[in-house]
């Protein structure tokens, strides 16, 4: 049965139970739905037409974890980042590219080149720290045309990497060390190899589901001959061990296949956390090891006593000699590193350090680069090239790794929280892992774009929320990690303190022993902390930006921003975590590194306070509580046990009150710390009394971070998760991903701001990215995807006047992507084929502009300039900025500002839509002014129209007499003196100088006499 005959029965049974007064309405609804029904579905790359730009920043880099150089040409280098991909150099470091960013994870652990053969890389995906904020990954990559494409090879559900070694002769043998989830046991796990390049993998060396590799390296004289390190550790949402009868250091003499246990022989005694091991490569008898032992972790990076430390063989691995107990916080890395060329010289992590005794003492340099080291590489020919890496970039020293020359142009900072000011153009603030809070443009109005130098830091640290007053944006709360809040002056950049829950104040060490631990006396000033989650939460009543909100253990109301806090009381459900196990076992003062990176728990992680009810509050905690009053905290409701199917002591990590219903609110529920990679989002439409869940078809393990409702359409969705952005048109029914230009990045947070109407994400990997003009994803309904056309309306558009203020700056420079200088022209086309026909148009209807629209499927996107046509004139000439010109023409005058007609004519039929276009907001003259100043500069043009061709005609003239090179030389001289006066006028927005008048009137009557030769 045909479509047709179908909406006519449909429309046949409407009318058969409506009166004739409602069959027009009943013949609506009946279009809507074949429409609907007509309509196909959406897919991601029916988007791909809206590009994201990324701005960065990059000023404090982000998390570095591994890198390898190509040893016989070590100008070209791999640095592998903690969650934004892998990058290459090869030009020692001057710029960069990205190589790894479109696969299907963003995390490595580590990369190993070929040495014989460059082209051929490995990369183990997943992060090989431990920390709370660590990524995941999907198993090994490998590629045989040196990164230009990946494969993935295997041991897909090793989450984890620590290491991988090639063989030194023959590259289809590999060894991997798979660490296994950090948040739950099984999977691969323990140290696997492959004989034919990756196509099988066979594990050889297993201890049992809760341990894992982290470490394994080859004597550098004797491939058969290798060193592993097992290593058994947990993390979960309330605490951390890093340690267990797992943990040891192995020996392989037949090339992998088994195994033996090194134990005694000057090896401590006891359980083991950590290990690292590194073999000296001109003598690789020589194996230095890091072995992870103290007393009482007192989860502030550091133990009360230390064991363990650092221990080194000179007869390979059969006796050991301990050197000293060197071994900064060992739960994250816990890496040493012998100089190829001196094995006296031996490098030290987490915190960088260097010994010349062979690991007996150990300097510490000041450097200017970040601490939280995570790796380093010594040029195996020039001891003095030193790379570091750690949670701030990658530092290249030439002295020996004493002063580091720093990369600055790497924009992997990882942000955790995002929130917009109502500047112009707005500011966006963000707290970013290790690398504090930061406040920076949405835009620049120089042609040189968003520069590391227009990023002000707010607080130090983990950042975490940074949230403007809405009303005022000198006046920001900005928080560090554990709620370390502060409210900031930008323009004094002063910053005060106003955490609440310590009247008393409290001890600097995070959960002291001396302090928490069992059994042990009151200290006197040893309290602690109030709790707090390290990603706590603050908000800001949308009905009074002085009323703050703060979640510790406790939700804190400020009602003078910060002056003074109200207790509102314990919203988590108190459990005592010293009663919860980790790997069947209770903490005490012997377990390993206990809970580093959660000294604090339980807390609150959200807090939503409705936008449409005062009083209507929503808060979650990392517990498993979530929780909603109606009078401003005076009273609570429990709503955790109405989502159905969601575990218990589920994560709360997302709360959005609804800015268009106030029965509704939305939940996103990040478990992943349980080692569940669910994805869980509900919606409640009846004021929390029941829950749906709504992740739709949304694909499986992505982990939702953050639920967003935008701003103008309420069945419009945005979720952030762990890999990858995604967008419901349909209230949660449908989730198509964003994808776009954008690498494959973990979306933490996002915001859309409400009066640019822009998509503002915040990834932990690559900085900020930002959807100029989201109006095509907000008016995308089923009828516009079943129609042949659609143009969507167009956002009012400013004639920004741009320039360039900066000098040269060399090849090390990141800048931030300006958003297009001109009006966004969206439109959906059903199918590719011939191109529309695009054109601007006066009130009137005169035409001012034709654009040059692409022909893609799905939704495309067009920038009108803002200007007339294009001018006949070629080469630079000096236009009306110092924008490098693009093409052979000129850009044509700005337009006076008001209402111009956007026109489509695509699928039969023409489409029009309104777009207002505004002056520069920093732009101050009169009516009469900008008057003189347009009709100067049409004057300019119309004179540049004219004469263009004539020049044209000229130049081509078969004349080489004297004359005739003469009458050349006239003309060209002449339209080169219309461009520069076109240029010059065009510069300054006002009524042009007398001396530009009389020059034009000259022109004009020069441009006659030429034309009439």
């Amino acid at each position: 049965m045909t479509g047709r005959r179908i909406l006519s029965l449909v429309v046949i049974v409407l009318a058969a139970f409506v009166t004739q007064g409602q069959l027009a309405t009943a013949k609506a609804i009946a279009l809507r739905t074949h429409a609907a029904q007509a309509a196909p579905a959406l897919q991601s790359s029916d988007l791909a037409g809206l590009r994201l730009r990324g701005i960065g920043p990059a000023t404090m880099s982000g998390r570095f974890v591994d890198m390898d150089v190509v040893e016989s040409n070590p100008f070209i280098m791999y640095v592998a980042s903690a969650t934004g991909g892998m990058y290459r150099t090869t030009d020692n470091g001057i710029t960069w590219a990205p190589v790894f960013e479109r696969e299907a994870v963003h995390s490595i652990g580590d990369v190993a080149i070929y040495q014989p053969d460059p082209n051929i890389i490995w990369v183990g995906t997943g992060e090989r720290a431990n920390r709370q904020s660590v990524g995941w990954g999907d198993g090994i990559y490998k590629s045989t045309d040196g990164a230009k494409t990946w494969t993935n090879v295997g041991l897909k559900t090793s989450m984890h990497i620590g290491r991988i070694v090639t063989h030194p002769s023959n590259p289809a043998i590999v060894y991997v060390a798979a660490q296994g989830s950090v948040w739950g046991a099984g999977g691969e796990r323990g140290l696997y190899r492959t004989m034919d390049g990756g196509k099988t993998w066979q594990r050889t060396l297993h201890v049992d589901d809760d341990t894992g590799v982290t470490d394994v390296v080859m004597d550098t004289l004797d491939p058969n001959v290798l060193y592993a390190a097992s290593y058994q550790r947990r993390r979960t949402a309330f605490g951390f061990n890093g340690g267990g009868p797992g943990s040891a250091m192995w020996k392989s003499t037949d090339a992998g296949a088994t195994w033996t246990k090194l134990t005694g022989n000057g090896l401590p005694e006891g359980e083991y956390g950590r290990i690292g091991i590194a073999v000296y490569r001109k003598d690789p008898r020589v194996v230095i090891a890091s072995i992870e032992q103290g007393f009482r972790y007192n989860a502030s990076t550091a133990y009360t006593e230390r064991r363990g430390g650092l221990y080194r063989s000179n007869d390979a691995g059969k006796t050991w000699r301990f050197m000293s107990n060197w071994n900064p916080r060992p739960m994250y890395a816990s890496q040493p590193t012998i100089d190829p060329q001196d094995d006296r010289r031996v490098y030290m992590l987490n915190q960088y350090s260097f010994s010349d005794n062979g690991g007996e003492t150990f300097t510490s340099p000041n450097t200017t680069t970040h601490g939280d080291d995570r790796f380093v590489w010594i040029n195996p020919k020039d001891s003095r090239h030193v790379i570091k890496l750690d949670d701030g970039g990658i530092g290249i020293s030439f002295d020996r790794g004493l002063k580091f020359l720093y990369v600055q142009n790497l924009p992997v900072s990882q942000y955790y929280r995002v929130a917009v000011d109502n500047e112009r153009p707005y500011n966006i603030y963000g707290g970013l892992q290790d690398n504090g809070c930061w406040k920076g443009p949405s835009a620049s109005w120089t042609t040189s774009g968003i520069l590391n130098e227009h990023w002000s830091r707010l607080c130090g640290g983990d950042g975490f929320f940074s949230v403007p007053d809405p009303a005022n944006s000198r006046i920001v709360f900005s928080a560090s990690q554990f709620l370390g809040l502060a409210r900031n002056d930008t323009r004094t950049w002063q910053s005060q303190d106003i955490r609440p829950g310590d009247p008393q104040g409290a001890i600097g060490d995070r959960r002291n022993w001396n302090t928490w631990g069992k059994d042990v006396p009151a200290q006197v000033l040893g309290n602690e902390w109030h709790y707090a989650n390290w990603d706590a939460p603050v908000a800001l009543s949308p009905f009074d930006a002085a009323t703050v909100y703060a979640g510790g253990k406790h939700l804190f109301r400020s009602r003078d921003r910060g002056n003074t806090w109200e207790d509102l009381g314990d919203m988590t459900t108190g459990v005592d975590r010293s009663k919860l196990a980790v790997m069947g076992r209770l903490p005490d003062e012997n377990t390993l590194s206990v809970d580093d990176g959660v000294p604090f728990y339980p807390g609150l992680v959200a807090i939503s306070p409705s936008p449409l009810t005062k009083g209507l509050l929503y808060v979650g905690t990392d517990d498993g509580r979530l929780r909603m009053s109606h009078d401003d905290g005076k009273t609570w409701t429990d709503l955790q046990d109405r989502l159905p199917g969601l575990p218990r002591s589920s994560w709360f990590g997302g709360i959005e009150a609804s800015r268009h219903n106030p029965n509704t609110v939305y939940v996103a529920i990040d478990n992943h710390r349980s080692n569940d990679l669910n994805n869980y989002i509900y919606k409640s439409a009846d004021g929390g009394k029941t829950f749906t869940a709504i992740t739709g078809d949304m694909p499986a393990g992505r982990v939702v971070r953050t639920i967003r409702e935008d701003v103008k359409n309420p069945n419009l969705l945005f979720a952030g998760t762990e890999i990858g952005l995604f967008f419901s048109p349909n209230s949660g029914t449908n989730w198509i991903e964003l994808k776009n230009n954008m690498p494959t990045l973990p979306h933490n947070d996002l915001v859309i701001h409400p009066r640019d109407n822009d998509l503002v994400l915040a990834t932990h990997g690559r900085g900020i990215w930002i959807l100029d003009k989201i109006n095509a994803l907000q008016e995308l309904t089923p009828q516009v995807m079943a129609s042949p056309a659609h143009l969507f309306t167009v956002a009012p558009a400013y004639q920004i006047r741009q320039t360039n203020l900066k000098a040269h700056t060399g090849d090390m420079w990141f800048r931030g992507e300006n958003p297009a200088n001109g009006a966004l022209v969206d439109y959906w086309l059903a199918a590719a084929g011939t191109a529309p026909t695009i054109t601007v148009h006066s009130a009137g209807g005169q035409l001012i502009n034709t654009l040059r629209p692409t022909s893609t499927k799905g939704v495309n996107r067009v920038v009108w300039n803002l200007r007339e046509s294009d001018l006949p004139l070629r080469g630079g000439f000096g236009g009306d900025d110092d924008a490098p010109q693009a093409g052979g023409g000129m850009p044509g005058p700005l337009v006076a500002p008001g209402v111009y007609l956007i026109r489509m004519a695509a699928g039969g039929r023409t489409l029009e839509q309104k777009v207002e276009v505004r002056e520069d907001p920093r732009i101050d003259i009169t009516p009469a002014e900008r008057k003189l100043w347009t009709d100067a500069l049409a004057q300019a043009a119309a004179l540049a129209r004219m004469y263009g061709p004539v020049n044209d005609r000229i130049q081509k003239l078969p004349n080489t007499a004297a004359d005739g090179v003469e009458l050349k030389r006239q003309s060209r001289e002449l339209l080169s003196r219309i461009s520069g006066l076109y240029g010059a006028i065009g510069r300054w927005t006002g009524a042009p100088t007398k001396d530009q008048m009389s020059r034009l009137a000259y022109y004009q009557t020069m441009a006659k006499q030429l034309a009439a030769r």
